[in-house]
């Protein structure tokens, strides 16, 4: 089967998923959140039956898991994981692809009525491209390859093996899961008793030869304040205003660490969030590091600075709650699973795609399963300006990355 012949069913089957929207809504604390996650669910399982896949099941959390049973072949069981939804930027939830034949180079009218332009001077990587098509949005939206080219990637390689009977594989399991941009919580609903893996694989970066086994530990966490309040004209020596107390807390923190400040394996504390009136404030912050040792220790930190302030306003109430979201998915590698990146290094030379190793800042649906011993690194879709308007996916990428995993399938 030809080149062109896969690139085209990569493409028809990337299309077809991003015509379900399927946005992530963090104020809803129901699993999935949104109903577009179901409906892309629903559209895969019945995929997935056509393709001979058993035990397709959509649970009460809309995960959508299947196996595909072993032929010919004593491979350990390998598993992918790959999330339903995509993100909410505050753009539109409407996703209208347009497809840029043999890339000249030039820059990008995106969207003529409302003069959106995708420059070349402000996205130079497009350069590298030149000569490849390239599929990008009308500009009103996120593309959404963050993570239906996933999808489409998997469901093309599960395609080219029914169409290709004489390919041995070993067991496969698949688990769709919603809710990945708010937190991984769809991937803490999978059904573990079916997903027994030796190890997995997420496709949840970005451009040619990314290959990453290193995220970041994460946490959340909440500073809830309660003041007193009193009128101005006899506020003295009453008055406890929430958020000056806020201000002080986030006075705390050091600004060299914090996001825009920091790079590689730097950790941060990011305030995400203020919300207050003359009584009550409440900051939401993020945590992560790399470093699990430093991870503690900026949770400590925290608790202390609160501690802190208890003592400086007295009359106030302080409270704060960290929660773990998720950790690094290279305190889960030992002898027993090291092979899952060995084997994607071995396929990248077989290849020839140059290996771009980077510690991520970020987590995928990895970093959880990773708390669970099972050991998922992540390669590359090939797409870029993920969660942007302005996002792209080459095609000669996606297709790389497709026949990464259908290597990794095969055997």
């Amino acid at each position: 089967m030809n080149e062109k012949i896969i690139k085209e069913k990569l493409q028809e089957n990337f299309l077809r998923y991003l015509t379900i929207s399927s946005q992530s809504d963090e104020k809803n604390e129901n699993i999935p959140s949104s109903v577009g996650q179901i409906e892309l669910a629903r559209l895969l399982q019945k995929e997935l039956e056509d393709l001979d896949l058993c035990q397709i099941e959509i649970n009460q959390y809309g995960v959508l898991q299947a196996r595909l049973p072993k032929r010919g072949s004593e491979k350990a069981p390998i598993g992918w994981v790959a999330h339903l939804d995509t993100v909410d930027v505050g753009l539109s939830d409407e996703i209208n692809p347009q497809i840029i034949k043999n890339y000249d180079g030039k820059d990008i009218i995106l969207n003529k009525e409302e003069k959106i332009i995708f420059s070349t001077k402000e996205n130079p990587e497009i350069l590298s491209y030149m000569g490849d098509d390239i599929i990008l949005t009308d500009g009103k939206s996120v593309l959404g390859a963050d993570n239906k080219a996933a999808i489409a990637n998997i469901m093309t390689a599960l395609w080219y093996l029914k169409e290709n009977p004489q390919i041995n594989h070993g067991e496969i399991y698949l688990a769709f899961v919603p809710d990945e941009e708010i937190g991984l919580r769809g991937s803490r609903k999978i059904d573990f008793d079916k997903f027994k893996v030796s190890y997995a694989y997420t496709i949840d970066c970005c451009k040619l030869g990314e290959l990453i086994y290193e995220t970041f530990n994460a946490a959340s966490g909440i500073l809830k304040i309660k003041g007193v309040s009193a009128h101005p004209m006899s506020a003295k020596g009453k008055l406890v205003n929430p958020i000056m107390i806020a201000h002080d807390f986030i006075n705390m923190l050091d600004r060299n660490k914090m996001p825009e400040n920091t790079e590689n394996r730097e950790g941060y504390v990011w305030i995400t969030d203020i919300n207050s009136d003359v009584l009550n404030c409440k900051v939401d912050f993020n945590i992560r590091n790399h470093d699990k040792e430093k991870f503690e220790e900026s949770k400590k930190y925290l608790i202390q600075a609160v501690d802190l302030l208890k003592e400086r306003y007295k009359k106030a109430e302080i409270s704060i709650e960290i929660t773990d979201v998720y950790s690094n998915i290279a305190d889960s590698i030992d002898e027993t699973n090291k092979v899952a990146i060995e084997n994607l290094k071995e396929i990248y030379k077989k290849l020839q795609i140059d290996p771009i190793i980077i510690p991520m800042r970020g987590g995928t649906d990895g970093s959880y399963l990773s708390t669970r011993g099972i050991f998922t690194p992540n390669y590359f879709t090939g797409a870029h300006n993920f969660h942007s308007n302005k996002e792209f996916l080459p095609m000669d990428s996606f297709y790389k990355s497709f026949l990464v995993t259908l290597e990794l399938m095969r055997g």
